[in-house]
């Protein structure tokens, strides 16, 4: 996801971090300059829901406006490789033991 704040607040006219940042603070939501900051020139790493949605009543906008979607960007993980095969209807798989994890019992 690519975060577009700075563009949608362009096209509307808002080209600083703290013109934004006043406007949020007249519709309820006061953020710190450092976030703001953040929010304004960086990629953030969350964003909680009611913040989001109060910045897209400043703006007028949908999220979609300012999560912008990467598909190329997303990697799926690989699933581990096992080099058993799954077992056969009426079959059963094959039992091997495992270390039980956690403490030993108390000396006798």
């Amino acid at each position: 996801m690519k975060w577009n704040l700075r563009l949608a607040a362009a096209k509307r006219d808002i080209w600083k971090a703290s013109d934004m940042r006043r406007l949020l603070a007249e519709h309820g939501l006061t953020i710190s300059v450092g976030k703001m900051s953040n929010l304004w020139s960086g990629q953030p790493t969350s964003i909680r829901l009611d913040d989001l949605e109060i910045i897209c009543a400043v703006l007028g906008c949908g999220p979609d406006e300012l999560l912008i979607r990467e598909p190329g960007t997303v990697h799926r993980q690989a699933q581990p490789v096992t080099d058993e095969r799954p077992a056969a209807v009426g079959e059963s798989a094959a039992v091997r033991p495992r270390r039980r994890a956690g403490r030993s019992l108390p000396p006798p």
